[in-house]
């Protein structure tokens, strides 16, 4: 499989898996609490649970890619997201409901971005870093296609046959990750050339901590923000029908950064692009801290924070290539990924909290500091360059 084939079929393959599992809750959610009377915390409790699953299980899913290649474990992924989504579709309880969820965690973790950018890495070696913000771009566009696609799937059948459809499409992520070569290099092609670690070995740990770090802390405010945007905004003073209008800017802005990434970024390092992300992150929180109430300026804020995931997911890929190297990439990414998503499972639950206890202005200082947090890592990791 060419370069560009790899990167169309592993991007189509994010394209369709976000949407049918990560994005699942959000259109599925109020119809399922209806359907077995339940609460939205509840509902929504399968979900974390499925993000703890990806956290503990995340360094040993990448070993395994190290050892036999990103094609079986993403196609075993393809198949555990099916019966995760047939699992929530048929369940008739809380009991068949958390073990789809469960499943899903496995599914997620095994064909998702983690897995894929190892899967890149092993077949590009160095070169992959073009290859990830292609994929990167094609699966940002999950949530845009496929919150109205379950919409519509949901009024017209309700909600248990739109997540049937879900499995099915799930399923069709299985030929696409089938086609990725079997081992290292593209079918019949040399293996790539090794990407050399930049850290001295003395220095390593220093550097993973701080990777670490940056990346809980970006998964934590991603969640966060992702789930209370909306009330957020609320509780500033920007009327309902505004907030969600000015919401759908970060969608927009996050494929638009992408792009620009593909178009102008071969000149910025991985350190250097994580370091940009961070501060539009904080700038956009700081505007929100000074301007709490001003529509115009909140449009810039949701787009800067759309900017800033943008880039970041590529810096997720790309970062440890840059400074680790390719070998072992796999079960170093898995290690610098499990507490990002631990800390998306706890973040909606500790932001909910600090706004009913304290107010919308704590949150919004609460996220000033975790981006500066951010930005403090980003600018530690640049000597590395």
């Amino acid at each position: 499989m060419t370069g560009w084939r790899l990167s169309l079929a592993l991007g189509l393959s994010q394209f369709i898996g976000w949407g049918v599992s990560y994005y699942l809750i959000g259109v599925m959610a109020p119809a399922i609490a209806a359907d077995f009377g339940w609460s939205l915390t509840a509902t929504y409790a399968g979900f974390s649970a499925a993000l703890v699953v990806m956290g503990l299980i995340s360094a040993p899913v990448g070993r395994v890619i190290d050892a036999q290649g990103g094609r079986r474990v993403m196609a075993a992924g393809s198949v555990l997201m099916a019966a995760g989504c047939a699992a929530l579709a048929l369940a008739p309880g809380p009991g068949l409901y958390a073990l789809g969820w469960l499943v899903l965690g496995l599914a997620m973790r095994m064909s998702l971005y983690d897995a894929a950018f190892a899967a890149l890495v092993q077949a590009g070696g160095g070169g992959a870093r073009r290859a990830i913000s292609h994929v990167t771009l094609l699966g940002g566009l999950a949530s845009t296609a496929f919150w109205p696609l379950g919409h519509a799937l949901q009024a017209a059948w309700g909600w248990r046959a739109a997540v049937l459809c879900y499995a099915a499409l799930a399923l069709f992520t299985l030929p696409l990750h089938l086609a990725l070569p079997r081992g290292s290099g593209a079918a019949g092609q040399p293996a790539p050339p090794p990407a050399p670690a930049r850290v001295p070995p003395g220095e390593a740990g220093r550097a993973r901590w701080l990777v670490m770090v940056l990346f809980t802390l970006a998964a934590f405010l991603n969640a966060a923000l992702s789930a209370h945007l909306l009330t957020l905004m609320a509780g500033l003073g920007i009327g309902a029908a505004l907030a969600v209008t000015l919401s759908t800017l970060r969608g927009i802005a996050q494929s638009g950064a992408r792009l620009l990434d593909i178009l102008f970024g071969a000149r910025l390092d991985p350190p250097g692009l994580a370091l940009l992300a961070t501060l539009i992150w904080l700038a956009s929180m700081v505007a929100a801290l000074v301007a709490p109430g001003v529509a115009p300026v909140w449009a810039g804020i949701a787009a800067g924070f759309g900017a800033a995931i943008g880039l970041l997911t590529i810096v997720r890929g790309a970062l440890p290539l840059h400074l680790f190297g390719a070998a072992g990439y796999g079960a170093t990414q898995g290690r610098l990924a499990a507490p990002g998503f631990l800390a998306q499972a706890a973040a909606p639950l500790v932001f909910a909290a600090l706004l009913d206890g304290a107010g919308p202005r704590a949150a919004l200082v609460l996220a000033v500091l975790v981006c500066a947090a951010m930005a403090g890592c980003a600018l530690a990791l640049r000597r590395w360059r």
